[in-house]
């Protein structure tokens, strides 16, 4: 399905060669700044909690106003 698809479109080489050097330029760029990314920011990165707020429990139920239902 795919094939065809590929095939009925003019120029269709250019189409998958630009998608896959956007991919491969955008690949090349994420690991080189991973490499190069101090160790301690990945550490503090790490550490860091999923939500800010601590005040809040597991069981609460959020509040709903009625005027929004």
């Amino acid at each position: 399905m795919f094939r065809q698809f590929i095939s009925s479109v003019d120029g269709s080489q250019v189409y998958l060669i630009t998608s896959f050097g956007i991919f491969l330029v955008f690949f090349i760029v994420v690991s080189i700044m991973l490499f190069f990314m101090k160790k301690d920011h990945i550490k503090y990165m790490s550490e860091m909690p999923i939500e800010s707020d601590t005040n809040k429990t597991d069981n609460q139920e959020p509040e709903y106003n009625e005027t929004h239902l």
